[in-house]
């Protein structure tokens, strides 16, 4: 069973930001069509990953998360609305 964790002030600050709940933003990791790729840009401390997947709300998000006990938690670091070229990639599949 997978874990999610966050940083509460930063999960209230990404509502603030993007409009989106770390509650909302879980459910994604749930979508069977998600899309998985390593973040290369953000990993300098700490592997982090970008997943672009359908919430439970309906809503494109794009997530950035890292992995943490041999995988067994997801820590959620933001989420966002996915844009308009995501929405492409993800329709398409890659």
């Amino acid at each position: 069973m997978i874990k999610f964790e966050w940083n509460t002030a930063k999960a209230v600050t990404n509502v603030k930001k993007h409009g989106v709940s770390f509650e909302e933003a879980k459910s994604v990791f749930f979508d069977d069509f998600a899309l998985q790729f390593f973040d290369q840009e953000n990993s300098d401390t700490e592997d982090r990953f970008l997943m672009l997947g359908m919430s439970n709300e309906t809503n494109l998000l794009l997530i950035c998360h890292c992995e943490r006990d041999d995988g067994n938690t997801i820590r959620l670091i933001s989420a966002r609305k996915a844009t308009k070229n995501e929405s492409k990639n993800y329709q398409r599949g890659h």
